[in-house]
């Protein structure tokens, strides 16, 4: 769709990142709170996003969750708890620790969780922020999704430590790291860290090591992996491990799994449909929806 140039700017896919939000995102509630990154797609459909309004959001159209003013990397609907993705490094990471301030004076026991790449954990509002929450004692969880790069960096030319998961001890709060591939692992790191902060504890860092198969964006050129890397990469695929999971301990059958898949790819095709059908964002709502 975006070689067809039917998606303005660019747009930045999870592919292979799967088990981070649907793992994360599974072990909070409705009404708990999520701010993620441009490569948010995937929280936003994990905590309750109609695939079709995404879709038309991504592809600038009218009927988009932000009247197509947003597009693929500015995403948000406050009434499922999805409080936006955010285009620019690291931004919304104080925003998030600001949510949580204010869900903690208010007592309404909400949880933020707040989903960022390894390359924003290296900006300094990451310290300030995760500083400021660990003393006001926050109900944050901060999700590190550790992709192995920022853009084409290698996260071991960047980061002077083997897990991010450390950062968390300078400001006195846990911090853990696991295989973000392996979404039962995410889930149960995760409602851990969300009965911790719902108690008062404060927050919590997550760190979730897994792969980026796709370059950076669509634009983005060049190659910063050898096929050898690739090739070892797509076992990690959590799909497939999941798929494997449900067939071989929880016993789901083969002709289940193919409906659950078939069904999966019609609700995707009939988001594209939609969307293609929709008008483009009308010019006449241009200053409409604007705070600042």
């Amino acid at each position: 769709m975006f070689g067809k140039g039917l998606i303005s700017g660019s747009t930045h896919p999870c592919i292979a990142q799967e088990a981070i939000a649907v793992g994360a995102i599974a072990a909070v509630s409705r009404e708990d709170q999520v701010l993620a990154t441009y490569r948010g797609h995937g929280q936003m459909l994990a905590k309750g996003g109609d695939p079709k309004k995404i879709m038309a959001e991504i592809l600038c159209r009218g009927t988009g969750y932000c009247k197509g003013k947003g597009g693929s990397m500015h995403l948000c609907d406050p009434e499922i708890g999805f409080l936006g993705t955010n285009a620019i490094v690291a931004a919304h990471i104080p925003i998030a620790a600001g949510v949580a301030l204010a869900n903690k004076i208010r007592g309404n026991g909400l949880v933020t969780l707040c989903f960022f790449g390894d390359g924003a954990s290296n900006e300094g509002v990451f310290y300030e922020t995760a500083n400021m929450a660990a003393l006001w004692r926050v109900p944050l969880v901060m999700i590190c999704e550790n992709n192995g790069f920022a853009i084409s960096v290698p996260v071991e030319k960047a980061v002077s430590v083997k897990d991010i998961a450390v950062r968390a001890q300078a400001f006195g709060f846990p911090g853990e790291a696991v295989d973000g591939n392996d979404v039962l692992q995410v889930y149960e790191i995760t409602r851990k860290a969300v009965e911790r902060a719902r108690r008062g504890d404060g927050p919590t860092l997550i760190e979730c090591k897994t792969v980026r198969w796709e370059r950076h964006s669509a634009i983005s050129a060049g190659k910063y992996a050898s096929r050898e890397e690739m090739k070892r990469w797509q076992k990690t695929d959590p799909i497939p491990r999941f798929r494997a999971h449900l067939a071989d301990t929880v016993r789901v059958s083969g002709a289940q799994l193919e409906s659950i898949e078939r069904e999966a790819r019609e609700v995707g095709d009939q988001a594209v449909e939609f969307a293609l059908q929709s008008p483009p964002a009308a010019e006449s709502e241009l200053a409409e929806d604007i705070f600042a």
